[in-house]
């Protein structure tokens, strides 16, 4: 919503000064869609040519995300600090081996089922599991899988930061094909140069279009959508973290309500339930 609003702010702006000083929305229309064909065909072009086709993929799906914000809300966090907690408690009260099969085949676990934010994650259930398979299996120190996590979260913040980057460097192309739009409109006008200075004058202010869109694209729209999906990709980072400090806690010895604090911490403040709060609930979770 913030997105859409910011566009609106920018745009509203910009015309508003243009038309204050006494500028005429027709002449400023009349040469754009010549000019944003030139700029943003060549901008979709060189972005295409520069990046392999998953992460175009990638770019596709995630440019919603600034219409939707986080998905990472407080409710969603409360969830995955429940389930981190009915793990730990039953595996305090049957041991390691009794939550094999759950994380085995978490689609069919009677404990993951109840939190379905956490299951239809998928990203998020796969690292979560394949670290509690490591920890049940016995096959790796906590310190060996604490590394493990600490790679898995390196490889998804790489990927993670992908798509804004990509978009990024799209944005810092705009003002250059805006210029290369401006000079092919001078090579026009160079056409026109034995006409009246009204039409000279009027095919300049054209090219001139094709440098102001250029800008304006790249620092009033990519720039800001670049950002946008950074922010709402790098608050997944917290989302996994989470899961990490927990199940490190808990694995190092801590109680299942001390492995939750501690994953409970690693939220961020403007998402983080209470203590009180996670007590409050957590109390009401019995072992199977």
């Amino acid at each position: 919503m913030f997105f859409i609003i910011g566009l609106v702010v920018v745009f509203a702006s910009i015309i508003a000064g243009f038309l204050l000083e006494g500028g005429s929305i027709p002449t400023l229309l009349h040469p754009l869609p010549a000019e944003g064909i030139m700029i943003f065909g060549a901008a979709v072009g060189a972005f295409l040519a520069s990046n392999p086709p998953h992460l175009i993929k990638r770019v596709v799906g995630d440019i919603s995300k600034p219409l939707k914000g986080s998905p990472y809300t407080k409710a969603v966090y409360m969830e995955v600090l429940m389930m981190q907690y009915e793990v730990y408690v039953n595996i305090k009260k049957g041991g390691l081996l009794a939550l094999e099969q759950d994380v085995n085949d978490p689609h069919n676990s009677a404990i993951f089922k109840k939190y379905p934010a956490f299951t239809h994650n998928h990203h998020a259930l796969d690292f979560f599991c394949d670290s509690m398979k490591l920890l049940i299996n016995g096959s790796a120190k906590m310190d060996e899988i604490d590394l493990v996590m600490d790679a898995d979260l390196d490889v998804h913040h790489a990927e993670n930061a992908a798509p804004g980057a990509a978009v990024g460097t799209m944005a810092d192309a705009f003002p250059a094909f805006g210029i290369v739009a401006c000079v092919m409109g001078i090579v026009i006008t160079m056409g026109f140069l034995d006409q009246p200075p009204n039409v000279i004058g009027s095919k300049v202010g054209a090219a001139l279009v094709g440098t102001f869109l250029g800008i304006l694209l790249a620092y009033g729209v990519f720039q800001p959508l670049s950002k946008n999906i950074d922010a709402v990709n790098t608050a997944e980072s917290f989302y996994f973290n989470c899961m990490r400090a927990g199940l490190t806690s808990f694995g190092n010895g801590a109680a299942p309500v001390t492995a939750v604090e501690f994953a409970r911490r690693n939220i961020p403040s403007t998402e983080r339930p209470g203590s009180g709060e996670l007590e409050e609930v957590v109390r009401q979770i019995k072992p199977r």
